[in-house]
């Protein structure tokens, strides 16, 4: 996956989350004669099972190939089922998501809006357009598409950070910060989670600056109440350099951390180090 910027950490996560019904409206058949360059398409079939055993789907397979990073594989099972099931949102979504992870995002920008032209209601889909402009570096567009899917889904918190990172590539950082507390606030571990098997949202978590934007998620947290949080990324902001980061002895969302020994030992300079002076 190619990405752009430093990561935070370096992956483009896939979220899994209750997946919707799919949407009622006629496809788009621009994108349904599918075939990545040079490649065949691969038949798969579900294995035989034992007596009494569940046979798996063709979308449970797909979904194990996703699992273990065979893109191209699952591509092509999506495909066949989209073919089959033009009117399901869901397998335009996914067939866009494995051709994303495989860097065609020119392609999987255009099942994704086919997703949504499918069903206007699948904030999933529109999340993940906001991540192929937020990749491209086009943060407006990004904003706008994460903006469109929580106004679909104002209860996933994955929306919300990637709100946030779209505000901070803007440079937007008391926007960034306050689309975060949202995030946080729906789900304090959010940024413990990694990918997920059969997942349909993606987030993208990288971002050029890292010092500031992990001076940002300790705000976040400490605005959130959560210290030892706060600390952690107090410590790491230091780490790569932050120039601002005496900023926390003003800043008030910190003033509840300021006696505190770590803060302090945090803010104490280090030998021949002028950012904390």
């Amino acid at each position: 996956m190619t990405h752009y910027g430093m990561a935070v950490p370096a992956a483009l996560l896939l979220v899994s989350l209750s997946i919707p019904s799919a949407g009622q409206t006629t496809d788009d058949t621009a994108a349904s004669n599918y075939v990545a360059p040079g490649q065949t398409p691969v038949q798969v079939t579900a294995p035989a099972l034992p007596a009494g055993q569940k046979q798996l789907t063709q979308e449970e397979l797909a979904d194990i190939m996703m699992a273990r990073k065979d893109y191209r594989e699952a591509a092509f099972s999506y495909k066949r089922l989209v073919d089959e099931n033009p009117r399901n949102a869901i397998y335009w979504n996914k067939l866009g998501i494995a051709l994303h992870q495989q860097s065609e995002l020119s392609s999987a920008l255009k099942f994704y809006q086919q997703a949504v032209k499918v069903n206007p209601h699948y904030a999933d889909a529109q999340n993940n357009i906001g991540t192929i402009w937020y990749q491209r570096k086009k943060f407006g567009k990004a904003i706008r598409a994460y903006q469109r899917a929580i106004k679909l889904r104002n209860d996933m918190a994955v929306l919300y950070s990637n709100l946030g990172y779209a505000y901070f590539g803007e440079k937007k950082y008391e926007e960034s910060i306050g689309a975060f507390r949202q995030a946080l606030a729906l789900d304090p571990q959010l940024f413990e989670h990694g990918s997920s098997r059969a997942g349909s949202v993606l987030q993208d978590r990288s971002v050029s600056d890292r010092g500031r934007f992990y001076f940002l998620l300790a705000k976040s947290f400490a605005e959130a109440g959560n210290f030892e949080r706060s600390l952690i990324y107090l410590r790491k902001a230091k780490e790569e350099g932050f120039a601002s980061l005496n900023e926390v002895k003003s800043d008030p969302s910190f003033s509840a951390m300021l006696k505190l020994s770590e803060t302090q030992e945090i803010l104490a300079p280090k030998a021949n180090d002028p950012t904390l002076h």
